[in-house]
């Protein structure tokens, strides 16, 4: 692959709805341009950019691929993204690295909840776009409905630039709207036609429009186009590119990716209206002066980049994913990785197209490039020199709340588990795996039901081991309510030395449930000497491990030690340890013993409509809805207070009910005493446990 300067470098991010097309999209630019020799399908599995097992067994992108794309002297650095909202961590480390992105919206589907959630994402990062309407040769398939839902929806900032052209129900060319002229497809080529006659009344409607906006870019345009003088093309084709850039007009094409109609005119419309790096700004810290550092993709600044992706494959080994922010990185160079303060030799330069490595010379500032062997780095991390040490701000990553237990299904590959899913963090950050030791349970964190189901199925494919996915248990407290008055007298005589210890203790709530217990002791005349104390606060450090109820950990109760007695010669730490730990037990269940629930504060975003929905469902879900904000974009904050066991499943359900549209994030408040009900059915579920004094 030729070496590109940063003006000629596009980074475009495919976003959409999950199977609107953008992967058959990213595979006919691939075709045109001559990478593949022939078109791939997504659902024949050999596409460019679904290469992973998982991408090709279920028919959708799971990760976010690369595919550069040399088109008439420019390179196009083509990322496509997963339209699965369970994807949602990979969708923002590609525009992380995009300079703009291509919405796509299936022309039959029209516009969806993933295309909502696109134009968000490029709001928020003030990205450049362009909608593609894809799936135009397919029957009912309408361009000019997707342009009135995207107008209604978003404003009066669309522009068609092309306009369908049919013959007997099938696409067979397009109206250009800036030329005024008519195309159709022969073959692969492209022909002059003439405009139909049921297209010029809104050809004329899109024109009108265009030059308004045309004129709008500065006053002797204005002054020109009330003057009524027509633009030339080339001064149109200018102040389209302005108004794309900052996002004042948002071009509209289309297309068919499996005829490969439309590509020519998308790739040519990417260089002409898209900015290059160069245009964009991106700033760091200088880690030596402590000043914001203005790198702007400018390649005569020191080399630095950020790593916004990590390939890690068991056949191809890790690869980390860079943009170069500016300087001229060349194979060889000694880079800092200044967040783990460790100086690395690159050695050879790549860019990934897919999950091929093609290797080359040099990366100017704004391309987009790949890394071998980087054993310390990891997604987010700057590279500088040492000389000059940047640090960039990282992106947000979204937090995975939906979670299940995981265990093992042959015991011995515990450690094997582990270090698959290490390797997997380094490439999917929205996975997290933790040790509940607390309930005895290890937990695998994400960001829905199916990327837990896509994690499970990596493991066992690539990493030939395999895990169960179960409902993850509750971490219930015990206490107590009331206060108990109890002794205990543990005896045992067998030859030579016996046991005896003799405790009489009280028990009542401390009051404060962030601790498991208090301990006092007030025994007089030496009953029980000084040095059994310790014994006695051991046995109940011991017993609050346990509760007696239902095996679950003590809180908030205070013991008293307050009489008892010993024995001169019988009478051991042991033995009073033991006293100890069945007089809890005893005094535990006297004082009006019960089980505590964990809460959580729940925030749910919603659009307005789905509100009275989502709080009918906290409600069957034992929650208080606290109250309700708005929120941007028509959208309201459900603030409520949930028991954590009502959550379960919570992810799948809440998008159900809103059509994908509700999102929710949620942390731990406090605890509370469990319904009667609840308890009961925990009491008996954990009898078992209590009696064998096991927790599993």
């Amino acid at each position: 692959m030729n070496i590109y300067t940063t003006d000629k470098i596009r980074n475009v991010a495919l976003l959409g709805h999950g199977g609107c097309g953008k992967t058959s999209l990213a595979e006919a630019m691939a075709y045109l341009s001559g990478i593949t020799s022939r078109l791939g399908k997504v659902t024949d599995g050999n596409t460019v950019s679904d290469f992973g097992k998982e991408e090709q067994k279920r028919k959708i992108s799971v990760s976010t691929s690369v595919i550069p794309i040399e088109w008439e002297g420019y390179k196009i650095n083509i990322l496509d993204t997963p339209g699965f909202f369970d994807f949602a961590g990979e969708v923002e480390e590609a525009i992380s690295a995009a300079g703009a992105a291509i919405i796509v919206v299936n022309g039959k589907s029209g516009v969806e909840v993933g295309t909502q959630k696109a134009w968000e994402l490029c709001e928020k990062y003030k990205l450049p776009r362009m909608i593609y309407v894809s799936n135009m040769d397919v029957d009912n398939a309408s361009f000019r409905q997707v342009v009135e839902d995207m107008t209604h929806m978003f404003g009066k900032k669309m522009a068609p630039f092309h306009l369908p052209i049919r013959e007997n129900e099938k696409f067979v060319g397009y109206v250009n709207v800036i030329t005024e002229t008519g195309n159709r497809w022969q073959g692969k080529d492209v022909v002059e036609c003439e405009v139909p006659e049921y297209n010029k009344a809104n050809l004329q409607l899109c024109r009108d429009t265009l030059m308004e906006s045309v004129a709008e870019t500065s006053e002797e345009m204005m002054e020109r186009y009330f003057g009524g003088e027509t633009f030339s093309e080339a001064e149109i084709r200018a102040a389209l590119r302005t108004n794309v850039c900052d996002g004042s007009i948002v071009p509209m094409c289309m297309g068919s990716n499996v005829l490969c109609q439309g590509m020519y005119t998308l790739l040519d419309d990417i260089i002409k209206y898209f900015p290059s790096p160069e245009n964009r700004e991106v700033a760091g810290i200088n880690m030596k002066t402590n000043e914001i550092y203005h790198a702007d993709y400018d390649f005569a600044k020191a080399k630095s980049a950020y790593i916004w992706k990590t390939i890690v494959d068991p056949f191809m080994g890790k690869y980390s994913l860079i943009k170069v922010n500016s300087g001229v990185l060349k194979s060889d160079d000694l880079l800092y990785n200044v967040d783990k303060d460790i100086e690395e030799k690159i050695g050879k330069l790549y860019v990934l197209q897919g999950n091929k490595p093609i290797e080359i010379k040099e990366l100017h500032a704004g391309d987009i490039g790949a890394l071998a062997k980087l054993t310390a780095a990891r997604t987010g991390d700057s590279l500088s020199t040492k000389a000059t040490t940047i640090k960039f701000g990282k992106w947000e990553v979204p937090k995975p709340y939906t979670y299940m237990r995981y265990t093992p299904k042959n015991k011995g590959d515990v450690d094997k588990i582990s270090q698959a899913l290490q390797k997997i963090s380094h490439e999917d950050q929205t996975m997290k795996y933790v040790n509940d030791s607390e309930n005895r349970q290890m937990l695998l964190y994400g960001m829905g039901d199916l990327h837990l189901e896509v994690i499970s199925s990596k493991l066992l494919n690539e990493y030939k081991v395999e895990i169960e996915l179960s409902e993850p248990k509750v971490a219930f407290r015990e206490t107590i309510r009331k206060t108990s008055d109890v002794e205990y007298k543990y005896k045992k005589q067998s030859g030579g030395h016996g046991q005896y210890g003799h405790v009489k203790m009280k028990f009542e709530p401390s009051g404060n449930l962030e601790e498991p217990y208090v301990f006092e002791q007030i025994v007089v005349g030496g009953a029980v000497p000084k040095n059994y104390f310790p014994a006695v606060e051991k046995g109940i450090q011991e017993s609050v491990l346990k509760g007696p109820m239902a095996a679950y950990p003590v809180v908030g109760v205070k013991a008293i030690l307050y009489d008892g007695s010993y024995h001169p010669v019988d009478s051991s730490e042991m033995a009073f340890k033991m006293a100890t730990i069945q007089a809890f037990k005893k005094g535990f269940m006297e004082a009006h013993p019960v089980l505590l629930e964990p809460i959580v504060s729940l925030k749910v975003t919603v659009p307005d409509a789905y509100t009275g929905d989502v709080m009918g469902d906290l409600n069957k879900r034992r929650g208080r809805v606290l109250g309700m904000n708005p929120a941007a974009g028509g959208k309201q904050v459900i603030e409520a207070d949930v028991p954590m066991m009502g959550l379960f499943g919570y992810c799948t359900d809440l998008r159900s009910m809103t059509g994908g549209r509700g999102e929710y994030e949620y942390e731990f408040s406090r605890y509370e005493q469990a319904p009667s009900d609840v308890q009961e059915k925990e009491v008996a579920a954990r009898a078992a446990k209590v009696a064998e004094g096991s927790d599993d």
